[in-house]
């Protein structure tokens, strides 16, 4: 990676330093049988409805995590390229399955599949993952989808990530929430899941410290030392460290360590927008969008309040930023505007025109926009959201639409786009659809138990949900 951004890759989450490294690394080899965009399609003679044209999203979307799902485990594959389909076939993520497991609750919600299949599909998911390597509780990043045996996602980095599997965990919730009550079968869906999420040693991950501590490895232990402090993504890890009723947290690892003893504040704005909170390594004009989409699939922001933050106004001061940010257009990226914004981690355009992956932010802007971060944000800013939505359909959708859902990332300013899906990406887009038209996945996760006794121990407030 260039120069420039090196300082503010060794501030921020594991996800994106050492996902630069492996997907530069091998996008050389692959680039050329991408094939260049063409121009843009024409809009349908009968446009669809905002209703039609939002069902037909979440469902092509879903196909993600149904049809193109790794066969023997059932869980979701990092990512499916169009030219090269057995490409990392056999790599299984734990956070996108997580996400995953939600898009499944929502995909019978909305009849897209049968509940009996849904139940098939996640027996064979929660067995795959009662047998796969786990480390204190926790399990790794990438997972063999053929064996359980865990795929280092670095070189240090070959034992248990706590982050990706509170993403995971929160997956688990939502699934047994949802099955409970059900049949004598669904109920005991349901117990596996329960009893998955609880062996989770939560505690263990401080390392003796009022911290959580991304990762631990059997061969490396804590050489990694990546002590989870905020604000990024990993809020929800918090959450569920303190939700757990077996090896849960206390409040001070969140208020000390995550927190920041309250330094975790902020006063600056961005774009008109109050940041509220300090954005690791973008403190002045905000991260990558996913921040305010991983967390919160099942964690719903609206009236969520703690010491800290209102966090609804968190995410959608977020947003507008991101949008306002397109829509000025200080960069002068041919197609920025009103219908067309969105800036995450995502694939990105190199220099020549390779395929790389970059975390897409306006201190970081490279002219390539990601369909996800403005479908994703449609709980916050759903106009917004879909008049990208529509754009990238009726307009690009030659270039952007695939067998499961819009491509990742597309920059009309260099005709280009990564004919590629990844589970990190695609998952939100599912899951936040869903809450936007139902909040099925919130009503879920927020009303689980220890959920609420997790929020209620690090001081969180919801009037919403009675918190």
């Amino acid at each position: 990676m260039a120069g420039p951004f090196l300082p503010f890759i060794f501030g921020m989450s594991k996800i994106f330093f050492i996902f630069l490294a492996i997907f530069l690394s091998c996008s050389s080899s692959d680039n050329a049988a991408d094939p260049a965009p063409g121009t843009p399609g024409p809009s349908p003679e009968q446009p669809l409805t905002d209703a039609e044209l939002l069902d037909l999203v979440e469902k092509q979307t879903f196909k993600y995590f149904w049809d193109y799902a790794q066969a023997d485990s059932g869980m979701a594959r990092e990512r499916y390229h169009m030219d090269d389909p057995d490409f990392d076939s056999h790599i299984v993520t734990t956070g996108g399955s997580g996400f995953g497991l939600m898009a499944i609750i929502a995909g019978i919600n909305q009849n897209y599949i049968t509940r009996q299949e849904g139940v098939a599909r996640l027996n064979q998911i929660a067995d795959f993952l009662e047998n796969a390597d786990r480390f204190h509780g926790a399990w790794p990043h990438w997972i063999n989808g053929t064996n359980g045996d865990v795929i280092p996602f670095g070189v240090k980095d070959n034992g248990g990530d706590l982050v990706e599997t509170a993403f995971l965990t929160v997956g688990m919730i939502t699934v047994r929430e949802f099955f409970k009550s059900g049949s004598s079968d669904e109920q005991a869906l349901a117990q596996k899941f329960d009893i998955l999420w609880k062996g989770v040693d939560w505690d263990w991950y401080r390392n003796g410290q009022n911290i959580l501590y991304w990762h631990w490895s059997p061969d490396y232990e804590w050489e990694m030392n990546f002590p989870l402090r905020g604000y990024n993504e990993c809020l929800i890890t918090y959450i569920m460290a303190a939700a757990s009723p077996t090896h849960g947290i206390s409040a001070t690892p969140y208020h000390e360590g995550w927190a920041r003893s309250g330094d975790i504040q902020s006063s600056s704005s961005y774009q008109g927008y109050p940041l509220i909170l300090k954005h690791n390594g973008a403190e002045q004009s905000s991260g990558p969008l996913f921040w305010s989409h991983y967390s919160y699939l099942g964690l719903d922001s609206e009236t969520l309040t703690d010491q800290y933050a209102n966090y609804w106004d968190v995410n959608y001061n977020h947003t507008k930023i991101h949008y306002n940010f397109s829509v000025s257009n200080p960069n002068q990226f041919v197609g920025y505007g009103p219908n067309y914004w969105g800036l995450t981690a995502s694939y990105s355009r190199n220099n020549y025109g390779s395929i790389g992956y970059d975390a897409h932010m306006p201190s970081n802007d490279k002219g390539v926009i990601s369909p996800t971060a403005a479908i994703s944000s449609i709980v916050y800013t759903p106009t917004e959201s879909f008049a990208a939505i529509r754009n990238f359909y009726e307009n690009y959708r030659t270039q952007l639409w695939g067998p499961a859902g819009f491509y990742d990332a597309h920059s009309k300013h260099h005709n280009w786009v990564a004919k590629r899906y990844l589970a990190i990406d695609q998952g939100p887009e599912v899951v936040m659809i869903e809450n936007h038209r139902t909040g099925l996945l919130w009503n879920l996760f927020m009303n689980a138990p220890e959920v609420r006794q997790g929020l209620q121990n690090l001081g969180f407030h919801s009037t919403k949900y009675g918190i």
